[in-house]
């Protein structure tokens, strides 16, 4: 699928394309209605509340006025389409961060305690809208940390002599997060494009690669430390053409979110690690 607008010109941060600190409302309605499957399907509006086909939602409601909207019980009312809409309202205008805390809640204090399925569902919906949390164990806790976003958002500011580079992180991250048909192959590929770009750059060779524009900036005399050296050697030749490896990984069947998002980071982290080094010698990489 081709990329929007908005991401082949960067309008979306990375954050909003990753939904950090944020939910759009895809995921919003996406969220409500696993909690909709597991749980309000079990109220029977064709009953009292007190009746023994609403049994357990009116344990659940019960738990949720008390311990998690502080409110009497006494008002939940007596049947469910009154506290139903209550919930609803709530859900659908709290903040982000609030929608979190109310599915948390639901998943630890639901009927039976909850279960396991419904923390699983979550995560799919979470991973499906390529929100930035998931479930693990008990609690939602985030899985893009700002430092990671960070060395994102300043590989793709980079200008200049490195639009290239900066082109296909974007690119990257498109294919990465494309909620409707995502393409983890092709976001790992061009991370790797990205890196081949770069070393292009650095030793000014249209076939150069990372091993070389490691040794062409060590000549130049910008210092890399001999295990950082090493430890990006060996990461591009566990994606490089040589021997079949990279074709091997781009057919490998588990290629998911987490391999593409270390490959953006990862390539995103290098970018930044060799202009701020270069620079320190003299050598802006967007002009030189």
């Amino acid at each position: 699928m081709d990329l929007s607008f908005s991401q082949r010109y960067e309008y979306k941060p990375v954050k909003t394309v990753m939904q950090v600190e944020a939910i759009d409302d895809e995921l919003r309605t996406s969220l409500w209605n696993v909690l909709d499957s597991f749980y309000w399907s079990k109220g029977n509006p064709g009953h009292l509340l007190e009746a023994e086909s609403n049994k357990l939602i009116l344990s659940l409601l019960r738990t949720i006025w008390s311990g998690y909207l502080k409110l009497p019980n006494d008002t939940i009312g007596n049947t469910w389409d009154k506290p139903y809409g209550q919930l609803r309202a709530y859900y659908f205008s709290c903040a982000w961060n609030e929608v979190y805390d109310f599915i948390e809640f639901i998943a630890n204090n639901g009927l039976n305690k909850a279960d396991e399925q419904f923390r699983r569902e979550c995560n799919r919906v979470l991973k499906r809208e390529v929100a930035g949390y998931r479930f693990v164990g008990d609690c939602i806790v985030q899985i893009t940390a700002e430092e990671e976003i960070a060395e994102i958002e300043q590989a793709l500011a980079s200008k200049g002599r490195l639009q290239l580079v900066a082109t296909h992180l974007q690119t990257a991250l498109g294919r990465m997060s494309d909620r409707k048909s995502p393409d983890y192959r092709n976001s790992v590929k061009e991370s790797i494009s990205a890196v081949e770009a770069l070393a292009k750059l650095v030793t000014k060779k249209d076939k150069a690669t990372l091993p070389e524009a490691l040794k062409a900036v060590t000549d130049k005399k910008v210092e890399v430390h001999i295990a950082l050296k090493e430890a990006f050697t060996k990461l591009y030749g566990y994606t490089s053409d040589a021997d079949g490896i990279r074709h091997s990984l781009m057919d490998e069947p588990t290629l998911d979110f987490e391999d593409a998002k270390f490959m953006l980071v990862s390539c995103s982290a290098f970018v930044n690690y060799l202009k701020v080094k270069s620079s320190k010698v003299g050598i802006n990489l967007e002009t030189a």
